[in-house]
């Protein structure tokens, strides 16, 4: 996916008006389902409490919000703002008036919240993955954002919601996870303007950023060495540019006593490998089944790979559900890499 490809994936005014006035429309009083993806990141999150805590601004009583799967919250967001909304899938309304869907490309990342759509009077989706299918009635996906919460920013705008220091601190989780702490190519000046918006209502992004980067279990560091130390490096793959990869097992972590969410920040030290250009990291989900992380310094189209193998997400960064052994999955990547350079 080129940038310029990116770029051409935004929210047209007719879709902007359509989500404010189909929100004007049903959120006073209808019940209102805000939905995120499976094993929530920061953007996504971020994203859905900061819209939710907007509604809640405007006066909207009936709100929930939820994500499919175990309903557990990383540890990294345990403190984030709006907490009191959230449900488990299971206590989630059936038959929503509105749902509101954040960061989410296709509806097979929604799990069993998936029936909800066609259930509700109205959707609006709010994404920025150039893969997303346009699966909402409302699609407000914008492919040159940094970040889901640019687009929720941008609606609250158009709600007449001020920016308060809960509402910026769920959208400036959302941007600085996104952007890995304002490092990675998107990082704009756009996205610093809004930075700076979010921090003036008086958050602390020092100390967000040491509980969202800097703060990780014992047991955790131990699971990364072990971790790594099975990691595998291949130069010559990717038409030359190299590729390093490896896995983590459920064993891995019932051995040092972690939840699933502390692999999350495994990628960072795997696509710091100085002589490649894609990093992957394989994680066990259940027997045969486990979530693919890619990462890419330019030369890869990540999001390319991501696709094709029934995933996606974007040009430097995309994951996918693979199946089988970690070397049959990666060697489904490799069978994509050579279609996939830029």
């Amino acid at each position: 996916m080129t940038e310029a490809v990116a770029a051409s994936v935004k929210p047209a005014a007719a879709d902007w008006t359509a989500a404010v006035t189909t929100i004007r429309e049903l959120a006073p009083t209808g019940r209102v389902l805000l939905i995120c993806h499976v094993n929530p990141d920061g953007d996504a999150l971020g994203s859905m409490l900061g819209f939710a805590l907007g509604l809640r601004r405007l006066g909207v009583a009936r709100l929930q919000a939820t994500f499919p799967g175990e309903f557990e919250i990383p540890e990294p967001f345990a403190a984030l703002p709006g907490l009191d909304l959230l449900v488990p899938e299971e206590q989630a309304w059936r038959d929503p008036d509105l749902v509101l869907v954040f960061d989410v490309a296709a509806e097979s990342r929604l799990g069993g919240l998936a029936d909800r759509l066609p259930a509700a009077r109205a959707t609006v989706v709010l994404d920025h993955h150039v893969s997303n299918s346009g699966f909402g009635a409302v699609n407000l996906v914008d492919g040159a954002a940094a970040a889901t919460s640019v687009v929720v920013e941008e609606l609250l705008g158009r709600l007449d919601v001020p920016l308060d220091v809960e509402i910026a601190e769920c959208l400036y989780v959302a941007l600085a996870t996104d952007t890995g702490s304002f490092r990675f190519d998107m990082t704009t000046p756009q996205v610093h303007e809004m930075a700076a918006r979010l921090i003036a209502t008086g958050l602390r992004p020092g100390e967000i950023s040491r509980r969202i980067f800097d703060s990780r279990p014992f047991g955790a560091m131990k699971l990364f060495a072990d971790v790594l130390g099975r990691a595998r490096l291949d130069p010559a793959a990717a038409g030359g540019h190299g590729l390093v990869w490896t896995y983590a097992t459920l064993a891995d972590l019932e051995r040092h006593g972690q939840r699933p969410y502390v692999l999350d920040a495994l990628i960072d030290p795997v696509r710091c490998v100085a002589e490649v250009d894609v990093s992957v990291v394989v994680k066990q989900q259940a027997d045969g089944v486990w979530a693919v992380s890619m990462r890419s310094k330019g030369a890869v189209d990540v999001s390319a790979v991501a696709v094709a193998l029934g995933g996606g997400g974007h040009r430097l960064a995309a994951g996918f559900t693979g199946h089988g052994t970690p070397d049959e999955i990666v060697s489904a990547v490799y069978g994509k890499l050579d279609n996939s350079l830029i």
